[in-house]
């Protein structure tokens, strides 16, 4: 077998995809950050920054929160781990085909992560009247990030028609 082969395999893709998904839970149960303004510490997880934000009104903006932090990344992983699980099936190939073009359309939402990194940014620039800090949350977020970014990156769609994947291996 190439050396090559293995990094675009659905093997690689479906390890990063499961552990996407064990990172996936504490990253939206420990805590996400702590912003301390004028003096009042507050640390809270993505969900309670969620209905923090729908509780005063701003439905809009904790809609596209929930959106973008939870469901979209849950399920992009979902699906690319249920794309390397059946990999080397000839069964449902253009349903496999459409998820596998979902994951890509959907991939596009992860830049609203950037948006929300650069609000981070604007807060800790208030100086002495706000801090931000990251919380474990943070961290195992940013890991599902990547984790989903490489899965995403290693799965070859060309497996979900190739018959002769299983000769490769």
């Amino acid at each position: 077998m190439n050396r090559l082969a293995i990094f675009s395999s659905p093997e690689v893709s479906l390890a990063f995809a499961l552990s996407a998904l064990i990172l996936y839970i504490p990253a939206n149960i420990f805590p996400f950050m702590t912003l301390e303004v004028y003096g009042n510490k507050n640390t809270a997880t993505i969900w309670e920054g969620i209905v923090t934000m729908s509780d005063t009104g701003s439905w809009g903006i904790a809609a596209i929160i929930f959106l973008a932090s939870m469901v979209i990344p849950l399920a992009k992983l979902l699906i690319l781990f249920y794309l390397g699980l059946t990999a080397k099936s000839s069964a449902h190939r253009k349903f496999r085909t459409r998820l596998y073009n979902t994951v890509e359309a959907i991939g596009r939402w992860s830049m609203l992560d950037i948006y929300l990194l650069a609000v981070l940014v604007a807060i800790m620039k208030m100086g002495p009247w706000a801090h931000a800090e990251p919380g474990l949350g943070s961290w195992m977020f940013a890991l599902v990030v990547i984790f989903t970014m490489i899965s995403s990156a290693y799965f070859d769609p060309s497996t979900i028609w190739n018959d002769s994947y299983d000769e490769k291996s």
